[in-house]
């Protein structure tokens, strides 16, 4: 693919969130082209690109065999990124994943390896991490506005989902760990390097045979502390905290603000409590942009640091999960 051009992308599957979030950023980015829509359903596929554009394909190996894919957006139930993933890197597309990646380490790690050997682009489509807000925030402490770093906090919950969800089915890789814990495990990931070692961990499991509930003690090779809680049995909350020598930074709606949301961004000091002047931002469209341009570019999975930090995240994940220690018996 020669600079210059745009990237032709093909999505596997019809979830919400590529009709809520990923599609309508693509109409935004100048360097994609939705050229096709696949469902394992022709009523489904049709309803897509009505909307969107693009082929409606009935069955996703159809869209993985068109030679005017690119590259493909996987939104599929986690449990079946690894099969799908893995096909269109074979096919020689480029992919981008909504996270998790895959289930566990094992499998990513073989996804980046097939990456690797196909010369091809694989990202992990965590989207707050394309948010301006949070590299002002990874700026201001780095400027020692907070003093040394001591602890991070970071939690992500809402309320039950309805009762057909598939991320209360195992076998499609279900469970809170996977579907909001990963995002304050990266998140720690994002303001310190690291390497991060699980001193404690705790899924609590549903009825359906799934964690809905979960915390994790984090403890980098700096001493510093990541305290995370996750789960889809609770309140809404959406927030993080960076707690220093010398300050306390705290944001909200930290993960998924939408496009237009002004960031909630607070800096505490002994002198003086600021409400940080941050611009909307929209993570969803930054995504989809760096997600083109590094094609465009010609980079392959190496070439990003998208590699290693799809295997430090993975390894999180499994850490936690290995970890998590099982409910004290009712006495």
């Amino acid at each position: 693919m020669s600079p210059g051009k745009h990237v032709r992308i093909g999505v596997l599957g019809c979830a919400g969130v590529a009709r809520r979030r990923f599609l309508p950023a693509v109409a935004a980015v100048p360097e994609l082209e939705l050229t096709a829509v696949a469902s394992r359903t022709p009523q489904r596929a049709a309803e897509f690109a009505a909307e969107f554009g693009g082929a409606a394909v009935t069955g996703y190996r159809n869209l993985l065999e068109r030679d005017d894919v690119d590259a493909v957006y996987v939104p599929l139930p986690t449990g079946l990124h690894h099969d799908w993933v893995r096909q269109a890197l074979e096919a020689g597309k480029h992919v981008l994943a909504e996270k998790p990646l895959a289930t566990n380490l094992a499998e990513a790690a073989e996804l980046v390896e097939l990456a690797r050997r196909n010369r091809l682009l694989l990202r992990e489509n965590l989207m707050f991490l394309h948010h301006s807000q949070h590299a002002a925030v990874r700026e201001l402490v780095a400027g020692g506005e907070i003093g040394d770093l001591r602890s991070i906090a970071a939690v992500f919950g809402h309320p039950a989902l309805p009762d057909g969800d598939v991320r209360y089915r195992p076998e499609l890789g279900g469970g809170c760990l996977l579907d909001v814990g990963v995002y304050p495990i990266r998140l720690a990931q994002f303001f310190e390097a690291g390497p991060w070692q699980v001193a404690g961990a705790v899924l609590r499991p549903g009825t359906r045979g799934v964690d809905v509930a979960g915390s994790a003690l984090l403890r980098s090779a700096n001493q510093v502390t990541a305290q995370l809680e996750f789960g889809f049995d609770h309140y809404y909350r959406n927030v993080y905290r960076l707690w220093g020598t010398e300050g306390l930074v705290t944001v909200r709606h930290a993960f998924t603000p939408g496009p237009a949301k002004r960031p909630s961004v607070t800096l505490e000091r002994p002198d003086r409590t600021v409400e940080l002047a941050l611009p909307a931002d929209d993570q969803f469209r930054n995504a989809a942009t760096a997600f083109a341009r590094d094609v465009l570019a010609g980079a392959g999975v190496d070439d990003t640091g998208d590699a290693q930090e799809i295997r430090r995240q993975a390894t999180l994940v499994d850490a936690v999960r290995g970890a998590a220690s099982p409910a004290p018996e009712a006495g």
